[in-house]
């Protein structure tokens, strides 16, 4: 019962982070155009990639209705996640870095116990019991 906590606590967090991030690009355009410049990347295309990207992961996390999409998600926020505290380092800004911090707590929290409160289970994830999933027909 503490891991499903644990699994809805961590991917309501880490949703709520990317959700905010998603409105915050949406209301605070300019402000999100000069910080990715600041940090060295061509804002006028990447903004509304990421606007998509940070409101369609959350939502194949939270949907859960494929699990092979649903680990992809978890990738591709793990890599966006890793860039960006990255990218705030590599500036010298690693207060910037702190969201990122906590969305990697968040999502291994959630990645790793995502199969003991979902019934659809992910074949890399960790089985309720604290195992790995073994799929024979490998």
């Amino acid at each position: 019962m503490t891991t499903t906590y644990i699994y809805w606590i961590s991917t309501a967090l880490l949703s709520l982070l990317y959700f905010a991030s998603a409105f915050l690009y949406i209301t605070k355009g300019d402000f999100v155009r000069k910080a990715q410049a600041d940090l060295g990347y061509s804002a006028p295309l990447l903004v509304p990639f990421m606007i998509v990207v940070k409101l369609l992961g959350p939502v194949a996390v939270l949907w859960h209705f494929n699990a092979a999409l649903s680990d992809l998600a978890y990738a591709g926020i793990f890599y966006h996640l890793i860039l960006s505290g990255l990218a705030h380092l590599g500036v010298r800004k690693p207060k910037g870095a702190i969201p990122a911090a906590a969305g990697l707590i968040f999502l291994v929290a959630s990645f790793t116990t995502q199969n003991a409160a979902r019934e659809l289970q992910s074949p890399y994830s960790l089985t309720p019991d604290g195992g790995m999933v073994i799929d024979a027909a490998r």
